[in-house]
């Protein structure tokens, strides 16, 4: 008899706890799982990032299932303020042997959020510069122009200068061409003018702009400068260079290179 009265209490007990344990997992979960749906719906009407809401929505769903578990635990009568104790001291632990990671992560989070670049823009960072194919929690992957796949950690992202290339929509090509000093300097600028105003991706405004920017060693630096679209930069930058040699020549402009005098004495 007194077996029968200790198994009771202990069912009463403990029984009783176990299911309001697993009744409350079952509600949890239910409600987790709701939460979740309006969860993503909110960030889909937000027009979130892909690589931010895969990343939002884990770390949502993990500390609901984390509460959940400190809630079932606590009905188990388990005592939950040590539990959170050493909880605490493990992240801690583990806050400093990833700190770098951390770092890394945190950048990841504010690139997500704040857009300095976006997949298919061409930046420049780190002293690399490329085209971004991935933006990762943890990196940003990179194509050089020659196929080459670059990996720079999002926190030297987030904290060094950054250049954009394709953020605004128009680029500036800057070209500087060297004349003799012997050259007819008037002609020299209405020939890249031409050059210029013969090309249909230059856009016709801003102004073509073309002058005098130095006086070298062995010739006369004229700037070059034309705005085209952010996409037709380097066609642009090439056919000007092109043009520009065959031009000279039909004019005869000269462009001179570094001479040296060498007297011989015997």
């Amino acid at each position: 008899m007194d077996y029968v009265d200790y198994f009771s209490t202990l069912f009463i007990t403990y029984g009783l706890k176990l299911l309001y344990a697993v009744l409350i997992w079952v509600v949890g979960k239910f409600i987790i799982g709701k939460l979740m749906l309006l969860v993503d719906k909110k960030m889909e009407i937000a027009r979130t990032e892909i690589t931010l809401k895969k990343f939002l929505h884990s770390i949502v769903n993990t500390l609901c299932y984390a509460f959940l578990f400190i809630v079932i635990i606590s009905t188990l009568g388990i005592q939950t303020a040590s539990f959170v104790a050493v909880l605490g001291a493990m992240s801690l632990a583990i806050g400093f042997a990833l700190q770098g990671s951390l770092a890394n992560f945190a950048g990841g989070v504010l690139i997500l959020l704040f857009k300095p670049f976006k997949i298919g823009d061409y930046i420049g960072a780190a002293g690399v510069s490329g085209t971004v194919v991935e933006i990762q929690i943890f990196a940003t992957l990179l194509n050089t122009p020659d196929n080459k796949r670059i990996v720079i950690p999002n926190g030297k992202l987030s904290n060094d200068t950054l250049t954009n290339y394709s953020k605004n929509p128009t680029r500036r090509v800057d070209i500087t061409f060297s004349v003799g000093y012997n050259d007819d300097l008037d002609k020299a600028k209405s020939v890249l003018v031409d050059i210029a105003k013969s090309q249909e991706k230059i856009l016709k405004t801003p102004d073509i702009f073309v002058e005098i920017i130095e006086y070298g060693d062995s010739s006369v630096n004229i700037v070059y400068r034309v705005w085209c679209d952010a996409k037709d930069y380097w066609g642009v930058y090439f056919q000007s260079m092109k043009m520009a040699k065959i031009e000279f020549d039909k004019a005869n402009i000269s462009i001179p290179y570094p001479q040296m005098d060498v007297h011989v004495e015997k």
